[in-house]
């Protein structure tokens, strides 16, 4: 039969497919529509195979605050280039994984992964998309907060950087100072009580051997080490740093009496090692 194109039209805009691709799957199917939609899923799924060996390092960090300000989302979701990262049809993956997470409470990648958005699963949503944006697409991890006080978020660099932040209160201008202040400095925990002791004891044994290099007097090495330790404090528990909009001040300062009770900060791509490409062996092996 023939094939008209109001059909392919319709059938492009339904799955974000190729106008080749969407006449060969009508052609196929003899028209029906559900059919063709089905067929281009099933070449989706083997054009996505075809991908994953692919390094996914690149991509974006979304975040979500539901508008009661009760529920907050961080989501970082990967594809090979930042080309790929701007395309809308990515973008509106992101939100909606956001979203769709903040609305189910998945337990982890896996129960996500098999939870169903509009009837798909967020799997088949990340397949399809692999498909038709033709770059690997990979959900590497979320977190979720709930909160009886003040949620707030940060993303730096459209989606480079994410923060989520829960506080016991506050005004919102509080919220994305603190955010912005775990975007920028990094901190690796709320306050001392947060630092891994094998952490706190492996900056000691450094210091130690610092003084001990430097010919400090052995007496006076104690208190050299705890005096290292101190600074070490400021720069990674986040109630102790410096605030980075008024060097005056510390974080403590601008909390006021609320306090931080947890942080989450993803930096895209970090401990993903990148793949150093051959592009003329990659456009070779497409051309055959």
């Amino acid at each position: 039969m023939a094939i008209k194109a109001s059909q392919v039209k319709e059938l492009r805009e339904k799955t974000g497919a190729g106008m080749m691709d969407c006449k060969k799957a009508l052609t196929a199917t003899d028209g029906d529509m559900q059919a063709a939609i089905d067929w281009l899923r099933e070449k989706g799924i083997s054009k996505a195979a075809k991908k994953a060996s692919r390094i996914a390092a690149e991509g974006a960090v979304g975040a979500y605050v539901s508008e009661d300000g009760k529920v907050g989302v961080l989501v970082e979701i990967n594809c090979e280039t930042d080309f790929a990262a701007g395309n809308e049809q990515f973008r509106a993956l992101v939100e909606k994984v956001a979203k769709h997470i903040a609305a189910t409470n998945p337990a982890d990648l896996a129960a996500l992964n098999a939870s169903e958005i509009d009837g798909k699963t967020v799997e088949a949503l990340v397949t399809e998309a692999t498909a038709t944006i033709g770059e690997k697409i990979s959900l590497r991890r979320f977190t979720r907060f709930e909160s009886a006080g003040k949620l707030a978020s940060y993303i730096h660099m459209g989606g480079k950087i994410g923060v989520l932040v829960n506080l016991t209160g506050g005004s919102d201008e509080l919220g994305k100072d603190v955010a912005m202040q775990v975007a920028a400095a990094n901190p690796i925990s709320i306050d001392e009580s947060g630092v891994p002791a094998d952490v706190v004891e492996h900056e000691k044994e450094v210091a130690r051997k610092q003084a001990e290099e430097e010919g400090k007097p052995a007496k006076i090495i104690d208190r050299i080490v705890e005096g290292r330790i101190k600074k070490y404090y400021k720069e990674v528990c986040l109630d102790q740093q410096i605030f980075v909009k008024d060097p005056d001040k510390t974080i403590s300062d601008i909390l006021g009496g609320e306090k931080v009770v947890e942080f989450t900060r993803f930096q895209l791509g970090e401990g993903i090692e990148k793949k150093q490409e051959d592009f003329a062996a990659e456009v070779k092996a497409q051309m055959q």
